[in-house]
């Protein structure tokens, strides 16, 4: 029986501009992506942190009371999990064969989330995961999530799990789908913010993951053109901060890059991975295995999917009512 469900998987990170303030603009954007990569074989593509309708790169430049306009178009143009949207994007994984990790807005209710999609060839969304906290401008933006898409998922290509941007920074989190055996690790930044050096941390953080959790990590940055950058911002001195910051990749579970890397402009770059290389590195060091001392060190995470009403059922209720009635009236008897 084979450990792994494909011997060699191909993969494709996107680095990609969206249209900004239209989720139909940069969905478009997003099925040629997909029907691209198909064409070049790919079994994965991965895309760029919210790129659906795109990154609030407005809130990281603007003071808070600035960006009202920004930010209701954002929820203008955000997107409903499970929708036409979803349905659109699943169908296009299912016609192409190929699995698809998608960053959107998603609007529930009131509230705007940092979601990733995980859809598989069959076209089914297996999974709905909300960054747990969102990085500092972020926060004016985005809710909490919650650990129940804190998992690594089966697809038919392997073990999928994601995370987004600075979220790597939290080691737990990490953690948590290291020691749910993820295969692959889709990672998604905005780009083309702070610098080179947002782009040089990127590539030693995702590196060193793909290292420490033995397994391969698909990375995709979003990019924008000056033009875009000029309609975020009229503010020469902040247009500067929007700049560089990219750096799309495949990396090995030996922290070796395997695809070529994108540090600016839009385009897929590929590779093909070959899933013996999680058991070699494995072999020598597994950190959720034999290198773990559980008995020292372990990892807490609440996994339930939080709501703000509990609803008891009617009739469970009336059960154990009619329970402690006759509870009651038994020690009434006795005595």
């Amino acid at each position: 029986m084979a450990i792994f469900k494909k011997p060699i998987v191909r993969g494709a990170a996107v680095q990609i501009s969206p249209v900004l303030e239209s989720k139909s603009g940069t969905l478009g954007k997003v099925a040629d992506a997909i029907v691209e990569a198909g064409k070049n074989n790919a079994d994965i593509v991965v895309f760029p942190e919210t790129l659906v309708p795109n990154y609030p790169y407005f809130s990281f430049i603007k003071p808070a009371v600035s960006i009202r306009k920004d930010h209701t178009k954002l929820y203008e143009e955000s997107v409903v999990v499970p929708s036409e949207d979803t349905d659109f994007i699943g169908g296009l994984a299912k016609e192409n064969n190929i699995v698809v990790v998608l960053g959107v807005n998603e609007r529930d209710g009131g509230t705007l989330y940092n979601t990733q999609l995980v859809f598989d060839t069959t076209g089914e969304l297996v999974l709905k995961r909300r960054k747990i906290t969102p990085t500092y401008h972020e926060r004016m933006i985005w809710g909490q999530g919650d650990g129940s898409g804190l998992k690594a998922v089966d697809t038919t290509i392997g073990r999928i799990g994601a995370l987004a941007c600075w979220e790597h920074y939290n080691p737990l989190a990490r953690f948590a789908l290291m020691n749910d055996h993820e295969e692959i690790h889709c990672s998604q930044f905005p780009g083309s913010m702070v610098g080179q050096i947002f782009a040089d941390q990127m590539e030693v953080t995702m590196r060193h993951h793909a290292l420490e959790s033995g397994c391969f990590v698909i990375n995709s940055t979003g990019y924008l053109y000056p033009k875009q950058v000029e309609k975020i911002t009229g503010d020469t001195a902040m247009q500067k901060v929007l700049d560089k910051g990219c750096f799309t990749a495949i990396i090995s579970p030996e922290g070796v890059i395997l695809s070529d890397v994108l540090s600016e402009g839009e385009g897929i770059v590929y590779a093909d991975m070959d899933m013996s290389l999680i058991t070699k590195r494995k072999r020598m060091m597994d950190s959720v295995g034999h290198y773990s001392r559980p008995e020292l060190l372990s990892l807490n995470i609440d996994k339930s999917q939080k709501n703000l009403v509990q609803e008891t059922n009617a009739s469970l209720k009336k059960e154990q009512d009619e329970r402690y009635t006759n509870t009651r009236e038994q020690s009434y008897f006795t005595e």
